[in-house]
């Protein structure tokens, strides 16, 4: 918790609405409140956010939310009545971000597109973010994170040569999404700053996938390369892989780097293999894995995991055990970084989830509470804008909040 003596965080006095639904937008906005925003969620009254009820729940509160949902205060307003609309227009005219997620024109059937947001303050980034972005053929259709993930080349190359194109089991483009949007409100404050003047984002999920698949595009363009699937494997160098150990553990093994793939061969008892004209280059590796993968799965499938671990680090060679959450929470590089921390929940009592995304030495940020119950602050929200009981009354009255 802040005190006295704790500077602010970077970000506050920074006042945002989320007026997103499940998880690119809404998760822009939670790393914003992560550093000091204040991010005022606002749900439609009878239908929440869906990420409430993703995944699984504990005595009906949704767990993925908690997380979600985090540094955020939660109103309700129904943005199709007068009511909410007036209502927004008044939270726009005191905010400097406004994220949303709505098809293409539906802000605008409401009367609540940039025109009519920009008018009520100049200085405020609209933040739009869809599956397409705001324009072009498939603008208007629906679209999720999977669809991007599809579209942007990501599912060709991931599984094995023989087997099906493999989707990722999280929302991967989501989240690659959430944190380009964060990026790209940044950069739009900043011009703020300096012009004095909002402007629009247009975030298309398909595009920042695109961007962190690397230069696929340029091999294409250049070469006619077509990257295929080749599962764990790398065309870049090798070993690259995961082995199974005696004990039925998993390790992941990289060689980026040609002194790390001499040491690991030296480690497994092939030595003359570094001697092979082809080793000296990670391609040459590459063409080579069957071989490369046989050296070293065939070592490391004879001991412990734990003893390869250690073998590994003594030789200064890159591994990592393959781990799932719960040996996640057990790693003490994470418990020493804090990566998963502790937040006292009114709801649940103390509950565990990531913490914020990086450190900062002067202004660090923190998580001043978990996602709130749907529409909790709507009146000390509204009541800070000026509302009279009387009126909040009527917009309750209204199906308006």
């Amino acid at each position: 918790m802040t005190n006295s003596r704790t500077p602010a965080a970077p970000l506050t006095g920074l006042r945002v609405l989320d007026l997103a639904t499940l998880f690119a937008g809404p998760l822009a906005a939670t790393m914003l409140g992560d550093f000091g925003a204040e991010v005022i969620k606002v749900e439609h009254p009878a239908k929440p956010d869906p990420s409430r009820g993703h995944g699984p729940s504990k005595e009906g509160v949704g767990l993925w939310w908690k997380l979600l949902g985090r540094n955020k205060r939660t109103i309700t307003l129904n943005l199709s009545t007068p009511g909410g609309r007036a209502t927004l227009l008044r939270l726009a005219a005191t905010a400097d971000v406004v994220i949303e997620n709505f098809r293409p024109g539906t802000l605008e059937k409401w009367d609540l597109g940039w025109e009519e947001l920009s008018a009520a303050n100049p200085r405020l980034v609209l933040t739009r973010v869809t599956a397409f972005g705001q324009f072009g053929p498939s603008a208007h259709r629906p679209g999720f994170g999977t669809l991007a993930e599809a579209l942007s080349g990501f599912a060709a190359i991931t599984g094995e040569p023989d087997a099906p194109p493999t989707l990722p089991p999280f929302g991967l483009a989501d989240s690659i999404a959430g944190l380009a949007t964060a990026y790209a409100v940044m950069t739009a404050l900043a011009a703020r700053d300096r012009t004095g003047e909002g402007q629009v984002v247009d975030m298309a999920i398909i595009e920042p996938i695109l961007t962190v698949l690397g230069p696929q595009p340029t091999w294409y363009d250049q070469l006619g390369y077509v990257q295929e699937r080749t599962g764990n494997r790398s065309a870049n160098n090798a070993p690259r892989n995961t082995y199974r150990t005696a004990d039925g553990g998993w390790v992941a093994v990289s060689t980026s780097a040609q002194s790390i793939a001499e040491r690991v061969l030296r480690l497994v008892g092939r030595p003359e293999l570094i001697d092979e004209p082809w080793f000296t280059t990670g391609a040459g590796r590459a063409a080579h894995a069957d071989v490369l993968d046989e050296a070293v799965g065939t070592w490391i499938a004879a001991r412990t995991r734990t003893d390869v671990l250690a073998a590994f680090e003594k030789a200064e060679a890159a591994v990592a055990p393959v781990q799932d959450v719960r040996d996640v929470l057990a790693d003490p590089q994470y418990q020493a970084l804090d990566t998963v921390t502790t937040v006292d929940d009114p709801e649940l009592g103390p509950l565990r989830m990531q913490n914020v995304l990086f450190r900062l030495s002067a202004t660090p940020g923190a998580i001043r509470w978990a996602g709130r119950p749907h529409g909790a602050d709507t009146e000390e929200v509204l009541a800070g804008l000026g509302l009279t009981t009387a009126e909040l009354t009527a917009l309750r009255e209204a199906g308006a909040v």
